[in-house]
């Protein structure tokens, strides 16, 4: 994180780090009999929904041989404007995309903090009572800080799985995580979400907003599909299929889409009745 040298040059030292840390882990899961693999990945290997679906089946043959992959990004090709933000958003999505029922968070703080420092144990949903605790600080050597995880943590525990952001202090600190005894649980929120709903709401990059009303958002919310009259503004460019966020007149966002026309054709057709611009099936609330 506080390393000043160019982009060129950070690219460069994560190519020579890799394998160094790749050792280290050789070196202590192989006390357990247990095999590691490099595994490298880009942004874009999940918003592309055939390679997603390769990463996961290879991903399945490592585990069905006792093989722990070992993720990281591919820092030497990646494009600087489609990177993963940090590795809180690069383990959330593997455990979206890969069916995990928990995803553990480290953090030097131990887990959220409360207005007295102390560690909150559990919270059931993330919402401004919540976030009021949050520093936009980043709390170790790491890119992420609390702000980052929570938002996250949100994602993660409204598609189904529980999540806690726990510190690596004291005895077996990730096995006490899962017990809820380290850190601060966030519980699971009943989903039910096909797959592809899933890597449609976790792993696709938005390419542009439609901004709706208020009777818009509230059809999305009925389950209704979305049409152009409902649309307050339209931004950025996008094309027919491509992936979109959906955000009300307050800027919350809604969820996301696959858009059934392109940004040209829906600008020009906000006041028709009856055009489909996202249909109900391509539409996921993230609080539905």
């Amino acid at each position: 994180k506080d390393y000043k040298g160019s982009l060129l040059e950070r690219k460069a030292a994560a190519a020579v780090g890799n394998p160094i840390l790749i050792q280290l882990y050789h070196k202590y899961f192989q006390q357990h009999s247990i095999n590691v693999a490099q595994a490298l990945c880009e942004r874009v290997h999940f918003s592309n929904r055939v390679q997603f679906l390769q990463l996961r089946q290879t991903f399945s043959t490592f585990w069905e041989n006792n093989i722990v992959p070992i993720v990281n990004e591919n820092d030497l090709v990646s494009n600087v404007e489609i990177k993963f933000s940090d590795n809180d958003e690069l383990a959330t999505l593997i455990a979206i995309g890969f069916d995990a029922s928990h995803l553990i968070l480290c953090t030097s703080t131990g887990g959220v903090l409360n207005d007295e420092k102390k560690i909150i144990p559990l919270i059931e949903k993330v919402d401004a009572s919540v976030l009021k605790y949050v520093t936009k600080e980043k709390s170790g050597p790491g890119l992420g800080g609390m702000l980052s995880k929570l938002t996250f943590t949100r994602l993660a525990s409204s598609l189904g799985i529980e999540v806690v952001i726990g510190g690596l202090k004291g005895d077996q600190p990730l096995r006490a995580a899962l017990a809820k005894k380290n850190g601060t649980c966030f519980l699971a929120r009943k989903s039910n979400l096909r797959a592809r709903q899933k890597w449609l709401a976790s792993g696709s990059i938005t390419l542009g907003t439609l901004h709706v009303d208020k009777g818009a958002a509230k059809a999305l919310l009925n389950r209704k599909s979305l049409l152009t009259i409902g649309i307050s503004r339209v931004e950025g460019k996008f094309l027919e299929g491509e992936v979109i966020q959906l955000m009300d007149e307050d800027n919350t966002i809604l969820g996301v889409a696959k858009a059934r026309l392109d940004a040209s054709s829906i600008e020009t057709q906000l006041t028709r009745k009856n055009v489909v611009a996202a249909h109900a099936d391509d539409i996921v609330l993230f609080n539905d």
